[in-house]
């Protein structure tokens, strides 16, 4: 696709068939609503250190987050030994839990949940991260009670395949039709298209604007508080707030 769409006014205002509050709006966790990639990239690098392998361009570790750890580390290292592999994927969960400091959210995120939650979407997270990653996280930032449902990439396959998207709409009993897909990452995205849900692209987090724009988003976005249309009213989705 060619770069100039970001220019495009088409491209860049919300599309005619997103201009209602969807039913469900499913989101990516770092990246997307937590400031996180650069503590991940942080913890990628000094992993490599403890391992005594030479690190890698910092654009290289942002590209794979999204994913799974091991396929991301698979990705990075396609000819690297189950042995080695396996003592990186240990030494990166090491340095990432032993960073305490709480995670940050985006300056808008909760509070776009609270304007999502009150016109009556249903809310969810599918997240490369580790079920003990995700959970920390949410206590730390106090957002799990805003989510309906979420799945992680222990739990199921990794992006893109549709296995996480898929369980979420199951679990919540919402169409693809009726369900946003929103992250930063095209792992992202291209989830979305494969379990057929509307793909939107927000330019914050890991992957740069020309890698999301050749995923083909419904929408891109730079600020999450351009995802709520500030004349939706409360309860205007036909769903029940309830999974």
């Amino acid at each position: 696709m060619n770069p100039d769409m970001t220019h495009s006014p088409d491209f860049l205002t919300r599309p005619a068939h997103l201009a209602q509050p969807p039913r469900l709006v499913v989101f990516d966790w770092d990246g997307t609503l937590a400031d996180s990639t650069g503590r991940i990239v942080i913890a990628f690098q000094d992993a490599l250190g403890a391992i005594d392998h030479p690190p890698l361009p910092d654009e290289a570790i942002r590209g794979i987050i999204g994913l799974s750890l091991d396929t991301a580390i698979a990705e990075l290292f396609p000819e690297g030994e189950r042995p080695f592999r396996q003592a990186l994927a240990r030494e990166y969960h090491r340095q990432y839990f032993a960073n305490e400091e709480p995670v940050a959210l985006y300056p808008a995120a909760e509070q776009l949940l609270i304007d999502l939650a009150e016109a009556g979407c249903l809310l969810a997270v599918a997240t490369g991260k580790s079920r003990k990653g995700l959970d920390r996280a949410l206590a730390q930032t106090g957002m799990a009670n805003y989510f309906h449902h979420t799945l992680t990439a222990e739990e199921t396959r990794s992006k893109p395949h549709p296995e996480m998207l898929e369980g979420i709409l199951d679990f919540t009993g919402s169409g693809p039709d009726e369900t946003w897909m929103v992250g930063d990452t095209d792992f992202d995205l291209l989830m979305a298209r494969n379990a057929g849900t509307q793909a939107i692209g927000i330019t914050h987090g890991a992957h740069p604007r020309d890698r999301l724009i050749a995923a083909r988003p419904d929408w891109l976005v730079d600020r999450l508080e351009q995802l709520h249309d500030g004349e939706w009213r409360p309860g205007q989705t036909h769903a029940p707030c309830s999974a």
